[in-house]
C-alpha cells in the first residue's frame, strides 16, 4: 500500500533575491514526512502574486480554476492549512471542499482562523503581546470536555506556544478551547472525522510536547485510514 498523501495549502512568500514564491513551512513538511507520509502542495492556478495583498484585494478563483485544484486535492488523504500572514479566495474554497467531501482538515494558527471566517467568523487584531513570544509555552488553553479535542488527549488543559497577531472572536463552527485569557485557540466540527484547527503549532512543539504529538498522531491515523480510497483516484488521475 503506498504512503498517504497530505496535502499542504501553499502560502506566499517572498525571497531575499526578491522571487515571490509559493512555498511549505519546513516543521509541518517534516511531520509529514516523520509521520510516514507524503506532502504535496496545493496552489492556487492563478499566476499573480499574492504578497503583501489580503483577501479584499485579491481576486476570487474561478470555477474553472478550483476544478484544477480539486486535481489535486482529490489524490490527498488530508489536508493541513498551514497558516501564514494573509488568506484567500482559494483557502476558503478548498477549507469548503474538504468539509463537504469530509477530507480530514487541520488548520494552524491562520489556518484556524481561516476555518472560523468560513463559518461566519470574524477576525480581529490581538491587541497584545502575551500571545506572540518566541517561547518553547507562552499560555494554558481550556479544553471543552464535550469536543473532539478533548476525546484526542483526555486533558481538560493543556500549554501551548503562541505566534498569532489576530484573533478570531466569533465563528459558526464549535469552539473547543480557550486561553486563559478568552481568546478561542481550538475550532472544530464534531460531526466530520476530522476538521480541527489550533491556534497555537503543535507541528513546532511535536519534539518536546507529548499533547502536539498526540494531536498530529490522530490526524495522521485517521488520514491513513482514508489512503485505501483516494489510491483509487491518484491511480486513475495517473492514467
Amino acid at each position: 500500500m503506498r504512503k498517504p498523501i497530505i496535502g499542504v495549502i501553499l502560502n506566499e512568500q517572498k525571497t531575499l533575491t526578491g522571487n515571490y514564491i509559493r512555498g511549505i513551512y519546513i516543521d509541518v513538511n517534516k511531520v509529514i514526512s516523520e509521520s510516514g507520509c507524503i506532502a504535496i502542495g496545493i496552489s492556487t492556478p492563478q499566476t499573480n502574486s499574492f504578497y503583501n495583498l489580503d483577501i479584499n484585494s485579491t481576486p476570487a478563483i474561478t470555477d474553472a480554476e478550483f476544478s484544477d485544484m480539486k486535481l489535486l486535492i482529490d489524490m490527498c488523504d488530508g489536508i493541513i492549512c498551514q497558516g501564514g500572514d494573509e488568506y484567500f479566495d482559494c483557502d476558503l474554497k478548498v477549507i469548503d471542499y474538504c468539509y463537504q467531501q469530509d477530507i480530514p482538515l487541520l488548520g494552524i494558527c491562520l489556518g484556524m482562523q481561516t476555518m472560523s471566517c468560513l463559518f461566519n467568523g470574524e477576525m480581529v487584531d490581538i491587541g497584545r503581546d502575551n500571545h506572540k513570544q518566541n517561547k518553547d509555552y507562552v499560555h494554558e488553553v481550556y479544553i471543552d470536555p464535550k469536543s473532539l479535542l478533548f476525546k484526542i488527549l483526555n486533558e481538560s488543559s493543556i500549554l501551548v506556544n503562541s505566534y498569532h497577531k489576530s484573533h478570531v472572536i466569533k465563528t459558526d463552527l464549535d469552539i473547543s478551547a480557550f486561553s486563559d485569557d478568552g481568546i478561542i485557540e481550538a475550532v472544530e466540527d464534531k460531526n466530520k472525522r476530522f476538521f480541527l484547527g489550533t491556534q497555537w503549532h503543535p507541528e513546532k512543539m511535536v519534539d518536546y510536547d507529548e499533547n502536539a504529538k498526540i494531536i498530529l498522531d490522530y490526524f495522521f491515523n485517521i488520514c491513513k485510514e482514508k489512503t485505501g480510497k483516494s489510491a483509487k483516484t491518484f491511480d486513475k488521475f495517473r492514467q
